[in-house]
Parts: structure tokens; sequence; C-alpha cells
């Protein structure tokens, strides 16, 4: 699998969205929050992210765009070794949303740790 993030890959949905804070269930793994509920139609990649940073946390919109950016960067290297081929073993589509709750900047070797542990934390919640 290609190590990309492509636009079929995003959840911009609107709709979709709402569903996803309103019906799914979540958990805290420290420095992010994880939203995640399954889906019954079919999705273009069988997981649709959407990545968000408190504009209350960073006030500054470089900050914030500086971690989407490193967050984005991390989830696109792990995803093809750990959560889409748990997905496509179990048949699911799943929808994700992975906010940022730290108060500060981590290095990119912090958030590659990090959100290796949350991909496995998610598979380990759809099994």
């Amino acid at each position: 699998m290609k190590n990309t993030f492509t636009k079929e890959e995003r959840l911009c949905s609107r709709g979709l969205i709402d569903k996803l804070f309103h019906d799914g269930s979540s958990f805290v793994l420290y420095p992010f929050r994880v939203v995640l509920l399954t889906v019954d139609h079919e999705l273009p990649t069988g997981v649709q992210v959407i990545l968000s940073v408190s504009k209350r946390k960073f006030k500054h919109a470089y900050m914030r765009n500086r971690i989407k950016r490193k967050m984005r960067e991390a989830y696109r290297l792990q995803k093809g070794d750990i959560l889409y081929p748990a997905i496509r073993l179990k048949a699911i589509n799943l929808l994700l949303a992975i906010q940022y709750v730290a108060h500060e900047d981590l290095s990119f070797d912090q958030y590659q740790l990090k959100m290796n542990k949350v991909l496995n934390q998610i598979v380990h919640e759809v099994a």
C-alpha cells in the first residue's frame, strides 16, 4: 500500500462528522483523543479520518497547522502497517476523529510513538 493520505481518506462530510461525534465511542491516549465509529455503508478506503487541534489551546494558526502536519505525517506513515490490514481482515468501515489535547507541541518522534499506540488501540477496540 502506498503511504499517501488522499482525499478519499479524509472525513469531510458534515453528516458523517455529526454522526461520528454523536454516536461514536472515544478514548484518550495522551496527547490524543480518539472518537471512532463503525459504519454500515461502504467507504472508498475503509477508513476516513479527521484530524483537529483546539483553537482554544493554540491561538496561532501556524502552531495548529504545524501540529496537524505532524499528526498527518505520523498517521500516514503508520496506517498501512497497523490499521489497514486489521480493517481489511475484519471487513469493516471506520470513521475516526483524532484530536490533539496536549497544551504544548511535541517532537515528531514523540508523535510517531504516540500515533503507533493510538492505531494499535483502535485495532484493539474494533476487534
